[in-house]
């Protein structure tokens, strides 16, 4: 089969840098940035938290073979920032956001063990004080 092990996808290898940046020569303020080990889930977040960015004019992602374990970013920005100043802080920003993301979640599932005893205000799926809850013993996840 032509498929590499497993564990090539995502193990780096003795010595092999997981970030390789690259400065562009032809496009000023430009660079392009090697991630290996990661896929399209990682090169999807990471350009659109670059497209949400002020100083960013283009940014793109391109996974050359789906046997190959790595994508490039494609980063130009208009000059008052480096692209590697503007690739950490992406990235920073979206470590928070999935931090927060993880905090909600697992406060919304944190409701799934509490117990809803009357009309006591809001409860945790959002009924309200005088709204319908759901039916007795049951919750959001029993359909």
């Amino acid at each position: 089969m032509n498929a590499p092990a497993r564990h090539e996808l995502y193990v780096l290898e003795e010595g092999e840098k997981p970030v390789e940046i690259t400065d562009d020569t032809k496009i000023p303020n430009a660079a392009t940035i090697k991630v290996v080990k990661q896929d399209h889930t990682l090169a999807n977040m990471v350009r659109g938290e670059l497209l949400r960015m002020n100083n960013v004019l283009f940014a793109g992602y391109k996974v050359p073979h789906p046997l190959h374990p790595y994508f490039l970013i494609k980063l130009q920005t208009d000059g008052s920032e480096t692209p590697v100043k503007v690739l950490s802080q992406a990235c920073t920003k979206l470590i928070g956001d999935l931090s927060s993301l993880e905090q909600k979640f697992q406060r919304e599932f944190s409701f799934k063990d509490a117990r809803v005893d009357g009309p006591a205000g809001d409860d945790p799926y959002g009924t309200g004080a005088g709204g319908q809850a759901w039916a007795a013993g049951r919750d959001y996840l029993d359909f």
